[in-house]
């Protein structure tokens, strides 16, 4: 197994760890996904709705 202690010692491995700590993890992800699917659901119920709209 290699040696890590050069790389943790290293400036931009303590910077990278550092952004990475502050990403708010998957909220913006989840909150995308579910706008989506909401906005799906609609537009797959509009479409079924019209076509069982008034044709005479």
């Amino acid at each position: 197994m290699p040696d890590m202690t050069g790389l943790t010692g290293h400036p931009g491995f303590v910077e990278l760890l550092a952004v990475s700590k502050g990403d708010g993890g998957p909220g913006t992800l989840l909150r995308t996904v579910l706008i989506v699917s909401v906005l799906g659901i609609v537009l797959l119920a509009w479409v079924l709705l019209r076509g069982y709209g008034g044709k005479d």
